[in-house]
């Protein structure tokens, strides 16, 4: 069972964080274009299990549509629903684990169980950074309307991804030490931003910690879901 639900978390991450574009985001109110998302889930979630055709993953599929159509026509796009709606996700994933736990031995890819801890690390990852800065970006978006950017293009966005992919190294490689370096480095680079304007200091703030406290979420998430699979060997 756990197999199952490891390679479906990842088929989800990759379509509806990485092959999911910022167009089809925007246009799932027409149904062409969340069908379209649909077939992507569909063909994904098949890829992950090595599966040609599974009755449980159309089921899926089925539930994830009607997911995100609740979302996207309630026209509610703030934190609280991007959680709620991910949180619906892995309940459908878990029951689809629970009542076909065999999907993965029955898969293509059963001969290969290194590809579980490989998957669960790259949805991870993608849960980290991908995921992370749609979270950060929903809960900031109200504070950032009242702050003047004089700052890089995209600067702030790419900080946190350098970040929450430190953070996300650090704690697999069991250096959590390593966290409060990085707090301290960004807290004397920010500190005239902070000096100057309280504003400016108090969306870092929030911002930062945040983005730590979703990068070490997810990270342990991850070292937890590895600790129960078969280990990765680099080599024999």
């Amino acid at each position: 069972m756990l197999e199952t639900i490891v390679a479906l978390i990842f088929a989800h991450a990759m379509a509806d964080f990485t092959l999911q574009t910022n167009w089809i985001n925007a246009n799932k109110a027409r149904p062409h274009v969340m069908a379209l998302h649909g077939i992507i889930v569909w063909i994904t979630a098949h890829l992950a299990l090595g599966q040609l055709y599974a009755p449980a993953l159309a089921l899926l599929t089925l539930a994830h549509i009607l997911i995100d159509a609740a979302k996207t026509y309630s026209k509610i796009n703030n934190l609280p629903a991007f959680l709620l709606d991910q949180g619906a996700h892995l309940v459908t994933i878990l029951a689809v684990g629970f009542c076909a736990p065999g999907l993965w031995q029955t898969g293509l890819w059963s001969a290969h169980p290194v590809l579980l801890p490989l998957m669960a690390l790259a949805a991870g990852l993608i849960l980290c950074l991908t995921a992370g800065q749609y979270a950060i970006g929903l809960l900031m978006r109200p504070h950032s309307m009242r702050l003047r950017n004089v700052g890089l293009r995209d600067g702030g966005r790419q900080i946190g991804l350098l970040e929450r992919g430190l953070i996300f190294l650090l704690v697999l490689a069991n250096q959590p030490i390593g966290i409060g370096f990085l707090i301290a480095a960004k807290s004397i680079l920010r500190y005239g931003t902070a000096n100057r304007d309280q504003r400016s200091a108090e969306y870092v703030i929030i911002g930062t910690l945040a983005s730590f406290g979703w990068a070490i979420a997810v990270a342990l998430a991850t070292q937890s879901l590895l600790s129960a699979l078969p280990p990765l060997e680099i080599a024999p």
